[in-house]
This record gives structure tokens, sequence and C-alpha cells, in this order.
């Protein structure tokens, strides 16, 4: 019992960290300089959110894990694109 409440709880950390991620690529203007994958990491939140809204956590945690990654990597290529 203890293992299936682990899995049907809100991904809040996760989500969390997918905005932070987001916000931080925003800071480095991400959606001028990586716009595939700032736009991507963006609609992968906010499929997030509205799982999490519908009450999907698991989709929601997958989803809200898959929008950060795509931020961090928005946010080095934008840095990168800056340097050159």
């Amino acid at each position: 019992m203890f293992l299936f409440a682990c899995t049907t709880m809100a991904p809040v950390q996760e989500m969390s960290n997918a905005r932070q991620s987001l916000h931080a690529a925003q800071e480095v203007r991400a959606e001028s300089y990586a716009p595939e994958l700032f736009g991507k990491a963006k609609n992968l939140l906010q499929a997030a959110e509205q799982q999490l809204a519908d009450g999907e956590y698991e989709q929601a945690r997958v989803n809200a894990l898959a929008a950060r990654q795509e931020a961090i990597r928005a946010r080095q290529k934008a840095i990168l694109e800056q340097r050159n």
C-alpha cells in the first residue's frame, strides 16, 4: 500500500524543477537563440500542468522531467549561441 501511495502523489518537486529550468532558459533568451528546444520545453510543461490538473500524476511527472531536460538543453544552446 505504501508503494501505491508514493506512485500516485502529485509531482510537485518535478513541476517546480521544470518551471525553474524554463525560467533559467528565459533569462538567457533561449526563446530567441534556441526556439525549437525552448518551445518543446514550454509545451511539455503545459502538458504536465494539464495532466496534473486532471489527476494524471505519472504522466505529469514524465512530462515535467522531459520539460526540465529540454529547458536545460535550450539554456545551454542559447549560451553557446551568444558566445559565437
